[in-house]
């Protein structure tokens, strides 16, 4: 193995395995040793039981996850040239993928497929949104966001600055304290407006959900509109509105948007009312496991049903539930359909897995005595890019069927 000036972890033949196969995560348990000197956050390089190097990465003595890999080279120079390069691979990458007028809120960075473990950022507009969940990146920030900023500033796009969503408890599992606010100086106002498929919205970047705003079912969404126009639309679990207002920016002849949330209601409504699609949408709030069924009680049709819900497992452990979960909305919303009608489904559960998905579906089409045509399997935005080494960044399923 190459010498290094860096600490070696020495892990095990599983580990080895792992990393060799594409994978980027050293777990504590698979961790043998580590020789040398370095201090919790530190890039490590990693060796096999020969000593044979297969990366460097950031350790983390906090983290299940001890080390996350950035590299594979031993001729790295981990330095400014080197994360300015990575910076460029992403932002070069979104501008080949995605239609240039959806480059100006698009996700910019997304973790450990762009090869920067942990780190996440969005843009809506003139604002980056950045969330920080590894220690690594954590240490190096002060590095990236201004590169970031730059790279961006010299392709003629306007930033004013780069706000830190770091409220997350996930932070605590890496010993790093929870938090918000802008990174440097205060740049102005945390709520901007952004325009995605031809339609505005208010992003509050300090207070939504997440960053602010989902940006991965944009394409799906786009997809919808092509399949409303005329129709009457239920969207359920509607959020800020965004599946609502695409059928209707469609030409829907009717949608009702329904969230168990009040204050998503009031942000679909406000959405609704700012593109001038409030004469055709109709806000509610309701729970939709209950709603549905009382639909059905009550005999009333919809031709497109929109499910979109959130995460219903975030571990393993949980996913029986979330089965169960998925098969009793898509049950209901199959009965609520004429034959003919439309379905869009989807999970954002990376636990609950295509396959697992799709059981759950044909086992709802058949209790509902319902066949389903299916019209386009879809995924995530190339925009939150997936690496087929790296299960983790393959998360969304949506589906597109026909009721027949």
């Amino acid at each position: 193995m190459k010498q290094r000036s860096f600490a070696i972890a020495l892990v095990s033949q599983k580990a080895q395995r792992q990393i060799e196969q594409g994978h980027p995560w050293v777990y504590d348990t698979e961790i043998r040793s580590i020789e040398g000197a370095y201090k919790n956050g530190d890039l490590v390089d990693i060796a096999g039981e020969k000593g044979t190097y297969l990366g460097t990465g950031f350790v983390s003595e906090r983290s299940k996850i001890r080390i996350r890999m950035v590299s594979r080279n031993a001729n790295d120079r981990f330095d400014e040239a080197f994360w300015a390069r990575r910076l460029r691979y992403a932002w070069e990458y979104r501008k080949t993928v995605l239609d240039e007028a959806d480059l100006s809120c698009c996700r910019v960075i997304f973790g450990e497929a762009d090869q920067l473990p942990g780190l996440t950022v969005d843009r809506f507009g003139d604002v980056l949104v950045a969330q920080t969940l590894s220690l690594g990146m954590e240490r190096i920030k002060l590095l990236l966001f201004p590169l970031l900023r730059g790279l961006l500033e010299q392709d003629g796009q306007r930033i004013r600055g780069v706000y830190e969503r770091n409220d997350v408890p996930i932070r605590e599992l890496e010993g790093l304290t929870q938090g918000r606010g802008w990174f440097g100086s205060d740049s102005g106002g945390t709520k901007t407006q952004i325009v995605e498929n031809g339609i505005t919205y208010e992003v509050d970047f300090e207070n939504g959900q997440k960053t602010g705003f989902f940006l991965d079912q944009k394409y799906n969404r786009r997809a919808v509109a092509r399949l409303a126009k005329g129709r009457r639309v239920l969207d359920c679990f509607t959020h800020t509105g965004s599946f609502a207002l695409n059928a209707a920016h469609g030409g829907a002849a009717y949608v009702r948007a329904v969230d168990v949330s009040e204050t998503a209601v009031t942000l679909a409504r406000d959405n609704a009312v700012r593109n001038g699609l409030d004469g055709v949408i109709e806000c509610q709030a309701a729970n939709v496991f209950d709603l549905l069924p009382e639909l059905e009680a009550a005999g009333e049709r919809f031709d497109f049903i929109i499910l979109d819900p959130p995460a219903f497992t975030k571990s393993r452990r949980t996913v029986g539930g979330a089965q169960r979960g998925y098969k009793e909305i898509n049950l209901r919303a199959m009965k609520l359909l004429p034959r003919g009608g439309y379905l869009a489904t989807c999970s954002c559960s990376h636990f609950m897995t295509d396959d697992l998905f799709q059981r759950m579906l044909r086992a709802a089409a058949h209790d509902a005595c319902v066949s389903l045509r299916q019209i386009e399997a879809r995924q995530q935005s190339p925009d939150h890019p997936i690496l087929w080494n790296v299960p983790e960044t393959d998360y969304l399923k949506f589906y597109l069927f026909q009721v027949v």
